[in-house]
């Protein structure tokens, strides 16, 4: 038998105490006990650190959060039959609309009709449909408006067409509560089909040459085309990259499985089918030079550094092509993630619905590891790294909603927002979000 050299045991003392950085998280034995006079094995269903229940949903189920650096929670639902889309905490059991009731009622209405085709609001000036919501170091509280609300949500629901000036990004200052910018799309860059989704910021002033920093959103269109929409905050200007790329594709004939039960998608009027939905979850690296990405409905991590996404194609012929060829695949990682969020360590959070779970990927080994898991994570939405030191994220029961069920709605209220301690001391990566806010060519809000 040989003996090691005091080198090659100092490389795997370091190997391990790499693996082990992150020493809150759970190891993989924490998720099963004993029981019963014959100490019968079994999974707990749980592991990680304490899930606290922060709010109580009782009257519209969430989709976003965000939450600022005094404390404020706000959050969104996407359209249907509510009574405004963006809200604000307000106690334990109970939001109000945000900014104001007003603000969230287009007066022409949410969507029209022309030739029996349905077009979502074109008014740049109210929330019609608003799916995420961002809050930059700087307390601005930022909001993306799909424009396209759906229409029947209680019967054989449809989604109108999105019409210019309806999707947008809005810029909200938290110290007054009034809206500083509105950035609308040219239909060259958000389509008719287009579905935003999610989205992050990079506010330092090096990363444009504006100064005024840049914007990196979702389009997770299920019948348009998917990829990621560019901002240039300081200029106005937009653009697109990795359009339809692969990476960015819903996987094949996916089924999950949720609680147990394997899920295939039904919806009325339509034979049964599977889930669709491609690029969801989308996260910056630290120091904002990589972008972690994946469609819902797959197994697969991507990853792509950010130069080639803040490459704007009027910049160069070659700025789409070069996008497509410097994607990665970082591999599997255990099972179908939603909505994403990143802390002050690097970490990046994924929500896996099928596992009612939260994963961490650690880029410095390589691998997929174990955060949280509580039977109370009833499909994990959204997410936020709070100022706090705290991960929130929202509760929802998505696959149990009436359009994924012929109709049936089989949530049970109370939707929730819980949150759990991040690992080592992380919080809010601030490192992002210094530098000047801009202005431009930006449509007034």
């Amino acid at each position: 038998m040989k003996v090691l050299s005091l080198l090659a045991l100092t490389s795997i003392a370091n190997i391990v105490s790499a693996q082990n950085s992150t020493a809150s998280l759970p190891s993989l034995n924490s998720t099963l006990a004993n029981n019963g006079t014959r100490r019968v094995r079994y999974d707990t269903g749980t592991y990680g650190p304490e899930v606290e229940e922060v709010h109580y949903f009782y009257d519209q189920w969430p989709i976003g959060l965000a939450v600022s650096s005094t404390g404020r929670i706000f959050t969104c639902y996407t359209r249907g039959s509510y009574a405004y889309t963006l809200g604000e905490v307000v106690n334990t059991t109970a939001e109000r609309a945000y900014p104001s009731q007003e603000l969230n009622t287009p007066p022409s209405g949410l969507y029209s009709t022309i030739n029996g085709i349905q077009f979502g609001s074109n008014d740049p000036n109210y929330f019609i449909s608003v799916q995420a919501l961002f809050v930059t170091p700087d307390d601005t509280l930022w909001v993306l408006d799909t424009g396209r609300p759906t229409i029947n949500a209680s019967e054989a629901p449809s989604m109108p067409y999105a019409v210019p000036g309806g999707p947008k990004l809005v810029s909200i200052n938290l110290s007054n509560d009034s809206i500083s910018r509105t950035y609308t799309f040219p239909p060259d860059v958000h389509f008719p089909d287009s579905y935003m989704n999610d989205l992050r910021f990079d506010m330092r002033e090096n990363v444009t040459e504006s100064g005024g920093g840049i914007a990196y959103i979702v389009d997770s269109s299920n019948e348009g085309r998917t990829g990621f929409i560019m901002i240039n905050l300081g200029t106005g200007e937009s653009w697109r990259h990795l359009t339809q790329h692969p990476s960015t594709l819903r996987g094949y004939a996916d089924v999950p499985s949720y609680q147990g039960i394997p899920f295939y998608y039904r919806s009325l009027g339509m034979p049964v089918g599977y889930q669709q939905e491609g690029l969801d979850g989308a996260e910056l690296s630290q120091y904002g030079d990589v972008m972690y990405y994946s469609p819902l409905t797959s197994n697969y991590l991507y990853s792509i550094e950010t130069s080639y996404l803040r490459d704007s194609p009027s910049n160069g012929s070659l700025a789409t092509i070069r996008a497509f060829n410097n994607v990665k695949n970082l591999g599997q990682r255990g099972g179908d993630a939603n909505g994403f969020s990143g802390d002050s360590l690097g970490n990046v959070y994924m929500l896996m619905p099928e596992q009612n779970a939260i994963y961490i990927y650690n880029s410095t080994t390589l691998e997929t590891v174990p955060y949280v898991r509580d039977p109370r994570i009833l499909w994990p939405d959204s997410a936020n790294a709070g100022f706090d030191g705290y991960l929130y994220f929202t509760i929802n029961q998505l696959p149990y909603q009436a359009d994924w069920n012929y109709g049936v709605d089989r949530r049970e209220y109370p939707g929730l927002i819980l949150r759990s301690r991040m690992p080592d001391g992380a919080s809010k990566n601030l490192l992002l979000g210094s530098g000047g806010s801009g202005s431009g060519n930006a449509t007034s809000g």
